[in-house]
């Protein structure tokens, strides 16, 4: 599944094109590195996601078969790593 699907589907982004210009902007990154939106996702990875003074570490316990999830199954997609709080003058 691709990273923006992924990313959708387990309700850590809200839209697709949400996703999308994360990866573009360089906000979201699998095992350390920065990564497009067409990356595919696979058990184990640990993706990282930057929004404003938030860092969220999550790593992949499972990848749907469809788009489409149910918020409980979303849930079981992923567990946090951590959950960063960053001040805004770094």
């Amino acid at each position: 599944m691709r990273l923006d699907q992924f990313l959708r589907a387990s309700r850590l982004v809200l839209r697709r094109t949400v996703a999308q210009e994360l990866c573009e902007a360089g906000a979201v990154l699998v095992g350390g590195v920065a990564a497009r939106s067409s990356r595919a996702v696979r058990v184990g990875d640990e993706i990282a996601i930057e929004r404003r003074e938030r860092l969220l570490t999550v790593r992949v316990l499972a990848v749907p078969d469809a788009r489409q999830t149910s918020k409980q199954q979303a849930a079981t997609l992923y567990e946090i790593v951590s959950d960063e709080r960053r001040a805004e003058n770094e």
